[in-house]
C-alpha cells in the first residue's frame, strides 16, 4: 500500500496555487513545468497527472475507486484551503475542476482508470489555458486584462 502521507505531501506540492511572492499560479508552474521553461506543456501535464494518479492508486490496480477518489478530493480541498492565499478563483478553480471524478470518469462507471485520467489531460489543460496558446503560464491564473 502506498504511503498516504507521501501522496498528500506530493499533491500539496503539485497543486498549491501561490508562490512565496503571492503571484497566482507561480507555484503551480514551479511544480508542473517539468522542464522549467516557464510554461506547462501538454507533455508536462500528462506526465504529472500520471504521477498523481499513481500516488492515489493505493491498491495499485490501475483504477481510482470511489474511496481512493474521495481521498484525492479531500487532499485537494485541504490543499486549496491551506494554499489558496486568496487566489482560489480563475485558473486554479479550473485546474481543480479538471481533477474531479466527474471530469475524468469517461465511461461513467464510478471509477477512473489511469488511461481515462491521462487521456483527459488535453481537456484539462484547455480548461486552464485561458489564452488558448496550448500551454499554461502564470498569465492564465491572474486577473483578466
Amino acid at each position: 500500500m502506498k504511503n498516504i502521507l507521501f501522496a498528500s505531501t506530493m499533491l500539496a506540492m503539485t497543486i498549491a496555487t501561490v508562490s512565496a511572492q503571492g503571484v497566482p499560479g507561480a507555484h503551480f508552474l514551479e511544480n508542473w513545468d517539468l522542464n522549467q521553461d516557464g510554461k506547462v506543456s501538454l507533455e508536462d501535464a500528462a506526465e504529472r497527472r500520471s504521477d498523481i494518479f499513481t500516488m492515489f492508486d493505493a491498491d495499485e490496480n490501475g483504477e481510482l475507486s470511489g474511496q481512493e477518489y474521495q481521498l484525492f478530493d479531500t487532499t485537494r480541498e485541504e490543499d486549496a484551503a491551506l494554499n489558496a492565499g486568496g487566489h482560489g478563483q480563475g485558473g486554479m478553480r479550473r485546474a481543480q475542476q479538471g481533477l474531479t471524478l466527474e471530469f475524468n470518469d469517461v465511461d461513467e462507471n464510478g471509477v477512473v482508470s489511469k488511461d481515462e485520467f491521462v487521456s483527459k489531460t488535453t481537456d484539462w489543460l484547455a480548461l486552464i489555458d485561458r489564452n488558448g496558446d496550448g500551454t499554461v503560464t502564470v498569465e492564465d491564473f491572474g486577473p483578466i486584462k
